[in-house]
C-alpha cells in the first residue's frame, strides 16, 4: 500500500470509492451523498485550504487502484490557529479491517503536522478515530462550526501539545463542509 497526496486527476475515483464505501456500509443514498460531497470539497476548496491523501494498491487495474482517501479541510477561528476538519474518510470495503484507514489518517495528521497544523478535528465515531489520537471534544472547549446530531462525535487532537487549550468563537468550515445535513 502506498500513501500519498492525491493527484487532481484521481478526482473521479475518489468520488466512486466514496460512493461505493458508503453504499456498501450504510445506503445508496448514503453512499451519493458522501460521494458528492467529497467531490464539491475537492473541487471547490482553495488548494491552501485542503489536503487529500489517498492510500494506492498497485495490484488493482488502473482507475481502480485508491483504495483509501482521507480529506482535511480547513477550520477557520477568530484568533490565528492553524486547524483542518478530517472529514469524509473512505476505506474500500475489501480493505477494511487491514490497518489501511488508520495508517493513512496517520500519514495525514504526520504531513498536515510537519506543515505546520496545530489542531486537527473530526466528526465520527470515537471507537475508531481515538486509535489515532482523537478524543472527545467538549463543546465549551472547542465549538463545533455547526449544530451537532452527535454530540459525542465532536474529536479533535492537538498536534503540538497534549491538551487542546479553549478557543472562544465558534470556527468556520469551508463551503462545501458547511451544510446543517451532514452535522
Amino acid at each position: 500500500m502506498e500513501f500519498s497526496v492525491y493527484n487532481p486527476g484521481e478526482t473521479d475515483e475518489i468520488r466512486n470509492l466514496f460512493t461505493r464505501t458508503f453504499t456498501d456500509s450504510e445506503s445508496e443514498a448514503e453512499g451519493i451523498m458522501v460521494g458528492n460531497l467529497a467531490y464539491e470539497v475537492m473541487n471547490t476548496t482553495n488548494n491552501s485550504d485542503l489536503f487529500v491523501f489517498v492510500a494506492r494498491d498497485h495490484s488493482r487495474p488502473p482507475g481502480e487502484q485508491v483504495a483509501g482517501c482521507i480529506i482535511f479541510s480547513r477550520l477557520t477561528f477568530d484568533s490565528d490557529i492553524d486547524a483542518f476538519l478530517l472529514s469524509p474518510v473512505a476505506v474500500s470495503t475489501d480493505h477494511q479491517g487491514k490497518g489501511t484507514g488508520q495508517a493513512l489518517i496517520n500519514f495525514g495528521l504526520s504531513t498536515l503536522k510537519d506543515n505546520g497544523t496545530k489542531l486537527v478535528f473530526t466528526y465520527g465515531d470515537p471507537n475508531y478515530y481515538s486509535r489515532t489520537g482523537f478524543g472527545p471534544v467538549s463543546e465549551t472547549v472547542i465549538k463545533a462550526p455547526l449544530p451537532l446530531s452527535h454530540p459525542e462525535g465532536w474529536l479533535g487532537q492537538s498536534l503540538v501539545s497534549k491538551e487542546i487549550e479553549p478557543i472562544d468563537g465558534k470556527p468556520q468550515c469551508v463551503e462545501a463542509m458547511n451544510k446543517p445535513e451532514i452535522w
